[in-house]
């Protein structure tokens, strides 16, 4: 029975001794350590009381020197995407685009906002279409010049200013979107 007993402490202590040293903490966050965390929130500023709607497609960062380079452009992988009445949209009220979307450690150069073409704005409850193709842009972009560091979280609201972004082309008849873009990041390490 002495036997059973201390062949039984043995197991038990060979166990425990595993268990506390075969991970340590260095070991399991190193999976994840040359990652960032992006966030990303729209807000506009505005003077004009007409509704702007806005179809957002996707958010991008520029990786590469280079704008053309396969690769240069990385998705964050935006999650409201859709229609959305930026004109609404506020200090106190803004539009969370990306929610911590884990990047590379990386230098960025540029983010952008992908946009569709349904984009319009509401002039006395008369809807009129916002051109982006032509004469437009359906792909602003702002430049950040910053160093995405990993294990750092980055907190980047895109403002647009509406009252610069639309304009009335005569020639062609039509509403033009040219979005201008001011981008603010915060950088929180962790």
């Amino acid at each position: 029975m002495k036997h059973l007993q201390t062949i039984k402490f043995l197991v038990l202590t060979f166990i425990i001794l595993t268990s506390a040293t075969s991970c340590s903490k260095d070991d399991m966050g190193n999976k994840n350590s040359q990652l960032a965390a992006v966030s990303v929130s729209l807000k506009s500023t505005t003077q004009d009381l007409n509704k702007v709607y806005l179809d957002i497609e996707d958010v991008q960062i520029r990786v590469k020197e280079e704008k053309t380079a396969t690769n240069a452009w990385v998705s964050l992988n935006a999650i409201n995407t859709g229609t959305h009445n930026v004109s609404a949209l506020n200090d106190d009220a803004q539009l969370q685009l990306v929610d911590f979307a884990e990047i590379e450690s990386a230098y960025v150069y540029e983010i952008r906002i992908v946009l569709s073409d349904n984009n319009f704005i509401d002039i006395n409850q008369t809807l009129f279409s916002l051109d982006v193709l032509d004469k437009g842009n359906a792909t602003p972009s702002n430049l950040v010049n910053t160093e995405f560091q990993s294990n750092h979280i980055y907190d980047i609201v895109i403002d647009l200013n509406l009252d610069e972004s639309i304009s009335f082309n005569a020639t062609d008849n039509m509403m033009v979107l040219n979005p201008k873009l001011y981008t603010q990041i915060r950088d929180i390490q962790y």
